[in-house]
Order: structure tokens, then C-alpha cells, then sequence
């Protein structure tokens, strides 16, 4: 995806990084705009937050998994980056924990179709901002950015009363079934989900293939799940991969 045709691919050839220079005329307003990473798995997606963006906001970066979405985001230092939940390699949710401790003053908006409360719920927990469906993106997106460059917060009016209730009366409950696994039982989780090696996995995320047999056995135990199939379903059921 391009900003006025000056696209250019990032250095490892998974990062599509958007370069600004424009007319000299134009260049002081671009460098004052807020600057946003865009994160979702589908192009098409990406291409129409980006019309619906650009002319308010300097789009500096795209990406179409977790784990470019935590490089691009540390590159450009983003004012916001607009999230889905389910992505591949990282899911948002766990991306967002990582990117809230990387970049702390980073706001974070959670943009899908999950209309769930629960997910709605733990993207708070995970450090988020705001939270809205992709259905209401072209006339909630501009809103959401705005309240949480004042340091507001946003939730989408379909289900604002389903996620509050709770939040208020129960903060410190579990809100999800996974929610005792470690971040890296997580990360191990999704891998196999999406059909990885326990090799690929190892390599992914940088420890050896006997600590991917430790995770996945004692996450299938904790979870009471006993085959790839099962944890592939109970993934989905999560948001934490795709259906597609």
C-alpha cells in the first residue's frame, strides 16, 4: 500500500513502510499530523483505512501480522497504531501486551469483527484505547482516534454497556479461560493453531525445539486439550487465529 504513490517495501521484505516526502509546501503540515501504524491481514482492509485516514492522519506503516506490526511500530514510533485481533504469527491482543510495554505512550485501537464483549474486555486489559468493529470503521475510526489523542478512552456504542458493567464491578477477574496461560504458552499456542513445526516455531520465536514440546504439552494439559485439532479449534473459538 502506498501514500500518494511513494510506497516502498521495508528491509526484510515483510514491512511496508509509507514515505511521506512530498511538495515542500505540504511537508510542514504532513510532519505535524499524528503518525499511525496500520495492522490487519487483509490488504483490502488496509487500503481502505488508509482513504479513510490519509487525509488527517501520516499513515508511516502497514503491517499484516503481529510480529511486523511489533517491528514496524518500534521503527516509526507511532502516535496510534489500529489493530485486528486476529492476525497471524502474533495475535493482536498479544501483540498489543508487547507493543504497550515496548511503547508505553503508543495508543492502541482495536479495529474487527469480533463483537464479543469478552474480547473487548481483555483489548483493554492488553493496554488498548478504544475498541470498534470493523462494520462501523468509516464513521467510528476518526471519532476513536480522536478521543485517545486527549488520553480518552472509546468503545463502540453497540456493545459500550456489555463491556463497563463488568469492567466496573469485577476488574481483577479472569475475563477469559486462557487468561492463566504465560505469553509464551500463548505464542506456542497460535503456532501450532496455524500449523507450524515445532522446528518452525522454535526458530519463530528463538528457543529450542525441547522448550516448544514443553510449552505445548503443558499448555494442552492446563487447557485440557489433547490434540492439534482440538487446539486448533479452541484457537479459533478464541480469536486467536483466523477461520479463514
Amino acid at each position: 500500500m502506498t501514500e500518494n504513490g511513494a510506497g516502498r517495501q521495508g528491509r526484510d521484505g515483510s514491512e511496508n513502510e509509507i514515505d511521506n516526502r512530498g511538495g515542500n509546501d505540504s511537508l510542514g503540515t504532513i510532519m505535524n499530523r499524528p503518525r499511525i501504524v496500520l495492522a490487519d491481514d487483509h490488504t483490502l482492509v488496509l487500503e481502505g483505512l488508509h482513504k479513510i485516514l490519509a487525509d488527517e492522519y501520516d499513515i508511516v506503516g502497514t503491517a499484516e501480522d503481529g510480529r511486523t506490526l511489533l517491528k514496524v511500530a518500534q521503527q516509526h514510533n507511532p502516535d496510534v497504531v489500529v489493530l485486528d485481533i486476529s492476525m497471524p504469527q502474533l495475535n493482536g491482543l498479544d501483540a498489543a501486551r508487547q507493543l504497550h510495554k515496548l511503547l508505553p505512550t503508543c495508543k492502541i485501537i482495536f479495529l474487527t469483527m469480533h463483537a464479543d464483549p469478552t474480547y473487548a474486555k481483555e483489548a483493554f486489559q492488553s493496554g488498548a484505547s478504544a475498541f470498534l468493529l470493523k462494520r462501523s470503521a468509516a464513521s467510528e475510526l476518526l471519532l476513536a482516534i480522536h478521543a485517545v489523542l486527549k488520553d480518552q478512552f472509546y468503545v463502540t456504542p453497540e456493545i459500550t454497556k456489555d463491556v463497563l458493567l463488568p469492567l466496573c464491578g469485577e476488574s481483577e477477574r479472569s475475563l477469559n479461560e486462557e487468561s492463566h496461560l504465560t505469553s509464551r504458552q500463548r505464542e506456542v499456542l497460535q503456532l501450532v493453531a496455524e500449523g507450524k513445526s515445532v522446528k518452525d516455531i522454535a526458530n519463530s520465536l528463538n528457543i529450542s525445539s525441547k522448550t516448544v514440546e514443553y510449552h505445548k504439552t503443558k499448555l494442552m494439559r492446563e487447557l485440557d486439550l489433547y490434540t492439534t485439532v482440538e487446539l486448533t479449534k479452541y484457537a479459533v473459538a478464541k480469536g486467536l487465529i483466523s477461520s479463514e
